[in-house]
């Protein structure tokens, strides 16, 4: 596929809810810095952005990024110093879309939840778009138990669930794998 948009992706930790439905920020985990970012490097996204209010959560994103990028780890891995090269950090997603030149970029958010009033995409329909339009987006993936509704509704649009195969219709998937697959739709061969 050859995608003429700008593509940057987002791992937002806050605004999200917890079990009970409440709004949280959610801690950042080093398997998403990693692993989103190797998957954002195989697919040739812009810049992988992991987003979090608190300056302790982003400090720590930026020691470990450290260690890969310029540390012993450097050394130790220069192919997961790749894989890092493109990964930022950011207070909120205004301050992402600053940071990448794209303060107009779209924003297309994924959910298992399906919402009402808002432009929707399948994975075909996006990748379309992605192949054709020269206009940036952001696809934002969200943690916990996913992005509040109120979040949700300020951005462009919403891409389709992924949905498998198990006859209850279970899709608590980790953010890692879900990244993964939806651009492995969005972009793979």
């Amino acid at each position: 596929m050859k995608r003429k948009a700008p593509l940057a992706v987002a791992l937002l930790h806050y605004p999200t809810k917890d079990r009970a439905g409440d709004l949280v920020a959610t801690n950042i985990t080093n398997f998403d810095i990693h692993d989103i970012a190797r998957a954002c490097r195989v697919y040739g996204i812009d810049r992988y952005y992991i987003v979090h209010p608190t300056k302790e959560q982003l400090m720590f994103v930026e020691r470990v990024l450290d260690h890969w990028n310029v540390g012993e780890g450097s050394k130790f891995n220069p192919m997961r110093k790749t894989a890092l090269r493109d990964v930022r950090t950011a207070e909120n997603l205004q301050a992402a879309m600053k940071d990448w030149g794209h303060e107009n970029a779209r924003v297309v958010v994924t959910s298992a939840r399906s919402l009402e009033g808002q432009e929707r995409f399948s994975f075909q329909s996006f990748r379309e778009v992605l192949e054709t339009e020269n206009q940036p987006y952001f696809l934002v993936f969200g943690t916990g138990f996913g992005l509040t509704q109120d979040f949700m509704k300020t951005c462009y649009g919403v891409l389709e669930p992924i949905k498998g195969a198990s006859t209850d219709d279970y899709r608590h998937l980790s953010v890692r794998s879900a990244v993964s697959i939806c651009l492995d739709r969005l972009l793979g061969s």
